[in-house]
């Protein structure tokens, strides 16, 4: 299960690859939500890039072994954070469809992300009761393998 957030959300914009030739992380941008008629403007702005195509990355990428190949415009998700602020005047849900714009004028920022983020997006302790208890059987279990049995030889 995964738990987001309502005041720290994103979009994933799905850029045409030619689009993506000036697009610089920490370039801001703008985002209208279908859920507002477009009429609320969220202020954003670039903060990653994927490192391939949606279609690269998905469970069944589809195949084409007949040889007859069409170009088809590939997208690629470009993250675009929504301020805080604009979130709490104007409030979102998970899955909307939005428009976004970027301004590309100052390209000076870096195309891809100098390191990874290593903070989870979320992260949830609910289960670790439930966990530790199951780790403790588990040892208990490899301890009770591990002993020597009554005839003097190790349990297999």
């Amino acid at each position: 299960m995964t738990v987001i957030p309502l005041n720290e959300l994103w979009v994933d914009a799905n850029f045409k690859e030619v689009q993506l030739r000036d697009l610089r992380i920490g370039q801001p941008a703008q985002v209208r939500s279908d859920l507002y008629g477009g009429n609320y403007l969220y202020h954003a702005h670039v903060t990653g890039m994927s490192a391939g195509t949606g279609a690269a990355f998905a469970l069944l990428p589809a195949q084409n072994a007949s040889g007859n190949w069409i170009k088809i415009v590939q997208r690629v998700p470009v993250r675009i954070d929504i301020d805080a602020a604009d979130l709490a005047k104007s409030p979102l849900r998970v899955g909307l469809s939005a428009t976004v714009t970027v301004d590309t004028t100052h390209r000076n920022g870096p195309v891809l992300a100098l390191q990874s983020a290593h903070q989870p997006v979320g992260d949830t302790r609910v289960y670790a009761q439930d966990l530790d208890k199951a780790d403790a059987e588990a040892d208990a279990i490899v301890r009770q393998n591990l002993a020597p049995n009554a005839q003097g030889g190790a349990a297999h």
